[in-house]
């Protein structure tokens, strides 16, 4: 179930990450792949409008999905030339436009994830846990103590993964190790189904 960040909590993990997220991100936190984070996203604000204006249908299917990622967005393509033509009605209401001749895809991703922070007092399962995200988004791991020793063993191993290093201690939040900035080699319905499922949750 989702939950509102604790304002102050928010705030300081924010402000510690603001070189790394858009200054118009929000912040919730959710049980998500198994374990609880805080999500920093972006609402797509054009697409939020656009879904609520036709009640577009949720879109919760992979396999809708990756039908829908073989569409270029409003390019009107011929319904002879698509290769599943016969589930062409299968598609939720609100994600395409057509009738006998063309379809035009409509629905792109409703918001965009900047970073997923993981909080932890063991920083082994705190990178693990955190590594869940690599497929989605940028990730980073909130240790909840300064560790006694050992930071340079910890923010090696987190580097070689990519994974941010944020360190709670009596100043506050800081950053040992910036996150790796998100690259995918290419958009997969799995990335965009991640985001359906948090857009959903927001609601």
């Amino acid at each position: 179930m989702a939950s509102v960040v604790n304002p102050a909590a928010w705030r300081s993990v924010r402000e510690a990450a603001l070189s790394q997220v858009s200054s118009e991100s929000e912040g919730i936190m959710l049980a998500v792949l198994g374990t609880r984070a805080l999500l920093l996203y972006r609402i797509d604000e054009g697409e939020h409008r656009r879904r609520e204006a036709v009640g577009a249908e949720r879109l919760d299917s992979i396999p809708v999905l990756e039908r829908l990622l073989g569409l270029p967005v409003d390019l009107p393509v011929p319904v002879g030339s698509l290769p599943q033509r016969e589930e062409l009605p299968g598609f939720p209401h609100g994600a395409v436009e057509s009738d006998t001749e063309l379809v035009t895809r409509r629905a792109v991703r409703p918001l965009a994830v900047d970073l997923a922070v993981v909080s932890a007092t063991d920083w082994r399962r705190g990178l693990e846990r955190a590594g869940r995200f690599a497929p989605f988004c940028r990730r980073a791991v909130l240790l909840r103590r300064p560790p006694c020793a050992g930071l340079d063993e910890i923010l090696t191993e987190a580097a070689f993964y990519g994974i941010g290093v944020f360190v709670h201690d009596q100043d506050g939040i800081r950053i040992a190790l910036q996150p790796e900035a998100y690259r995918p080699l290419r958009h997969t319905a799995a990335a965009w189904h991640f985001v359906e499922e948090l857009y959903g949750r927001l609601g």
